[in-house]
């Protein structure tokens, strides 16, 4: 069983969650997605996997500074799905994916917790 996680290791949360994992002796690889992008596909697939849009995966404020400002409908879905491949930046952060494939953003205890338990 391993986790993935998707982190940027200038953020609080993404540190946060790597100490749980750590804590919690979890086995688990590091994506920084800045540095090693997702694909439009790629993000397409945790989206779904989260059960979420891609714009409720976007940091409002990074989205803005990269000029994202797409409709929020699913017509637009693949548009926003490049948009945020293109702009890793603007995508939440940390996320956690499990290797029984469940999916979150690892922003609280509680969704590391469900991650952590599936890993």
């Amino acid at each position: 069983m391993s986790i993935e996680i998707w982190l940027n290791p200038a953020c609080s949360k993404c540190r946060a969650a790597v100490a749980e994992l750590d804590a919690a002796g979890a086995d688990y690889t590091v994506r920084r997605y800045l540095d090693d992008p997702p694909t439009a596909a790629e993000l397409g697939a945790v989206v779904a996997r989260l059960g979420l849009e891609p714009w409720d995966v976007a940091r409002p404020k990074e989205a803005r500074e990269a000029g994202i400002d797409l409709p929020r409908e699913p017509a637009a879905r693949e548009t926003w799905l490049e948009a945020l491949a293109a702009y890793p930046r603007a995508i939440q952060r940390p996320i956690l994916t499990a290797s029984d494939g469940t999916t979150v953003v690892g922003r609280d205890a509680d969704a590391l917790g469900r991650v952590i338990a599936r890993g």
